[in-house]
C-alpha cells in the first residue's frame, strides 16, 4: 500500500456500538467492550501497513447526556485500554496521545492518560489520538479563547491571526489534517468531530456496526479513498 495516494491520517467515527449490543440481546457495555476490542485490532493493522495518524473519537462532551451507568462503564473501559497500552508501550511502538478536556475526567482515569502519553511519547510508529471528552465546537472556543488571550497580553497583534495559527491551538497541533474520514453505523454526519480539520477530508460511510468493522473493511475504505479526486477546491 506504500504509494504517493495513500492516506498519511485517517479518522474514524466508532459508531454503533450500543445498537451492535441491542441487536444481540446483549448490555449496552459489551458493545463498547467489543468495540475496544476491535479498535484495538484495527490500531496495530493501521501500524502494520503504514498508517502515520490515526484519530478516533471516543467520547463526545455530549456523552454525557447518557446514563450514568453507561458513562461509569465507559470511563472504565478507556481507563482499562489505557493501561494496558502503558503496559505494552515497548512491544507495540504505538504513540497514543489524548484530544480533549480531561479536567474534567475522574482523576484516576487523568492519571493513566498521562502515564501512557509518557510511557508512548518516544514511540516511532503510527501516532494514535484519542478524542476523549471531545467537541469540535468546543475546541473552536478554546482555541478562540487561547488566541484572544496572547492578543490581550500583548504576545501577538490580532493581525497575526491566520489559518496556521488557529491550527496551531488546536489539539490536533503538529498533525496534518485527516485525508479520509469513516464512519460506521450507517450515519451520515460528523457529530462535531474535528470540525476545522474536516475541510478537505474524504469521507466514506459504512452501513456497519463499529464491533463489526475488520483489516479488510479499512482495506476497502482506502481503495475507495485512492479513486478519489482530491481538488482542495481547484479544477
Amino acid at each position: 500500500m506504500d504509494n504517493e495516494v495513500f492516506p498519511r491520517h485517517i479518522a474514524v467515527i466508532m459508531d454503533g456500538n450500543r445498537r451492535w449490543a441491542k441487536k444481540k440481546m446483549l448490555p449496552v457495555k459489551m458493545g463498547h467492550r467489543e468495540g475496544a476490542k476491535t479498535l484495538e485490532k484495527i490500531v496495530r493493522y493501521c501500524n502494520k501497513i503504514g498508517v502515520k495518524y490515526f484519530t478516533v473519537y471516543a467520547f463526545s462532551t455530549e456523552n454525557w447526556k447518557r446514563s450514568d451507568e453507561e458513562v461509569t462503564a465507559l470511563m472504565d473501559l478507556l481507563k482499562d485500554y489505557l493501561d494496558d497500552y502503558s503496559k505494552r508501550a515497548d512491544s507495540e511502538n504505538i504513540k497514543v496521545k489524548i484530544w480533549g478536556d480531561i479536567t474534567v475526567l475522574r482523576q484516576d482515569l487523568q492519571d493513566s492518560i498521562k502515564l501512557c502519553e509518557e510511557r508512548t511519547k518516544s514511540n516511532t510508529g503510527v501516532n494514535f489520538n484519542i478524542c476523549l471528552n471531545y467537541g469540535g465546537r468546543d475546541e473552536i472556543v478554546k482555541m478562540t479563547k487561547k488566541i484572544s488571550e496572547k492578543v490581550k497580553s500583548g504576545e501577538i497583534d490580532i493581525d497575526d491571526i491566520n489559518e496556521d495559527l488557529i491550527s496551531e491551538n488546536l489539539y490536533s497541533k503538529g498533525v496534518p489534517d485527516p485525508d479520509l474520514m469513516i464512519r460506521t453505523s450507517g450515519e451520515i454526519r460528523t457529530s462535531g468531530f474535528l470540525l476545522w480539520q474536516l475541510s478537505y477530508t474524504e469521507f466514506v460511510f459504512l452501513d456497519k456496526y463499529w464491533p463489526d468493522f475488520t483489516e479488510k473493511d479499512l482495506d476497502e475504505c482506502i481503495e475507495i479513498y485512492k479513486k478519489r479526486n482530491r481538488k482542495f477546491g481547484g479544477k
